[in-house]
């Protein structure tokens, strides 16, 4: 039985987080942890079945949670979450009321333990060409891709000021966040995947603007160097919907470190089963909802 369940970029699609539940209920693993893009896009309201016209996080997400939780009682596992380019920052409120309740663990910049590793989470990414830009950062430099839009355009539901946004790196929060303490043995719950990888393969291949070719790798060399220096254990992403389908691969070994993909662009709920102890076992499956 595996002790940990992994999936990413959900977007609030009713039948994934009911085959998420389902499966919890059935397999009873000891923790899950959930990648970020949990929230669904726009006006999307098929979660909303009973027309109540609450928001989702506490009318869908944590009264799901919360009937697990009735069902499972003292084997409810432990539920880590860190948000996505999608998800707004006004939502953080919603997801410490849940926190609270003790349905779920909000990471962002935080760290905790579980089953003797340590556990950190992240929610940003990388400039995108995506208009919100709350949980969007510089990587190393104030460097923004061909096709992007910075940090300091688009719009933002957080609080951040002027100079915290066009100063703050990836490279420097991630720093800021493991200080010095030992990763050998630690759980990384990131939304952006490492560059230049089977995990961050976007369509963009041979596509130009103005003539100036794209990457198609688009996650973090923050995020990438971070790995390869430190060697956590174990680093979970998602963000990048089709890379499982371009590049053929779901995890990638960086030094020590084993990492693994959970976004999916199919309709199916892509899930991803490990036991810390037993990495070389763990195994993706693609659930129908």
């Amino acid at each position: 039985m595996p002790q940990a369940f992994f999936t990413s970029d959900l977007h609030g699609r009713p039948g994934r987080y009911r085959a998420l539940w389902a499966r919890v209920a059935d397999e009873r693993p000891g923790a899950v942890f959930l990648g970020g893009d949990l929230l669904p896009h726009g006006m999307d309201r098929s979660w909303d079945e009973s027309g109540t016209g609450d928001d989702f996080v506490p009318a869908f997400l944590a009264a799901g949670f919360r009937n697990l939780r009735s069902r499972l009682g003292e084997r409810y596992p432990r539920v880590f979450l860190v948000l996505g380019n999608d998800d707004p920052a006004y939502i953080v409120p919603d997801l410490e009321a849940g926190r609270n309740a003790g349905l779920w663990e909000y990471l962002h910049r935080r760290r905790t333990t579980w089953a003797g590793h340590d556990i950190y989470g992240y929610n940003c990414v990388p400039p995108t060409p995506f208009q919100l830009k709350d949980w969007e950062r510089y990587d190393v430099s104030r460097y923004v891709d061909p096709g992007c839009i910075s940090p300091e355009e688009g719009r933002r539901s957080d609080d951040l000021t002027t100079r915290e946004i066009r100063w703050t790196t990836i490279k420097e929060e991630l720093a800021d966040l493991a200080g010095d303490a030992d990763q050998r043995n630690a759980i990384w719950l990131f939304h952006t995947p490492p560059h230049d990888t089977g995990l961050d393969l976007t369509a963009l291949e041979g596509r130009t603007i103005d003539h100036v070719p794209l990457d198609p790798h688009v996650g973090s060399i923050a995020v990438r160097e971070f790995i390869r220096e430190r060697q956590p254990l174990i680093t979970l992403h998602g963000h990048v919907h089709e890379t499982v389908d371009r590049s053929g691969r779901w995890r990638e070994t960086l030094g020590t470190t084993c990492a693994f993909a959970g976004a999916h662009g199919g309709p199916e709920l892509s899930l991803v089963r490990f036991d810390p102890s037993d990495l070389a076992a763990a195994v993706r499956v693609l659930i129908p909802v």
